[in-house]
């Protein structure tokens, strides 16, 4: 088991620097969410979401490696499982790691002029730590991809 996770550690860890050079950014209004990731038109890549209009008492982020599942023209289908974790629970004496996701979505070019602008949808089923209450959340938002065009 920890000959795996160093595996997949630093299959990430590789990925991430070549692929940051492309990296994109995301923002989902309906969920105040603000996102970074590596090159999305990559097999294996990482998004970062950090919750935003938030008091900085509940300042939540997740990470989640991400899979592509299925590339076409125009659009990309993704999966991955995420970790959310607030680290100024620290501060609170509360436990850092708040719950586990599994993310299912696209990122679809609908403007052929502007390859690089996309819009996103995503649904996402939440646990907390404990694994005894979820959410399911859906994302739609705007997406920006770095780099060359396509």
């Amino acid at each position: 088991m920890k000959k795996t996770a160093l595996v997949v550690t630093i299959l990430l860890y590789v990925n991430t620097i070549s692929a940051f050079g492309q990296a994109s950014v995301a923002y989902y209004p309906f969920n105040s969410l603000f996102s970074v990731s590596t090159n999305p038109n990559r097999p294996l890549w990482v998004d970062a979401r950090v919750q935003t209009n938030t008091l900085f008492g509940s300042l939540s982020t997740t990470l989640a490696p991400m899979i592509t599942i299925s590339r076409r023209q125009s659009a990309a289908y993704y999966a991955g499982l995420g970790v959310r974790f607030n680290a100024l629970n620290t501060l609170v004496s509360a436990r850092v790691l708040e719950g586990y996701s599994l993310h299912a979505g696209v990122r679809v070019a609908p403007v052929t002029t502007l390859p690089n602008l996309r819009v996103a949808f995503e649904i996402s089923p939440f646990s907390r730590r404990d694994f005894k209450s979820g959410i399911l959340y859906s994302y739609l938002g705007v997406v920006y991809q770095f780099g060359r065009k396509e």
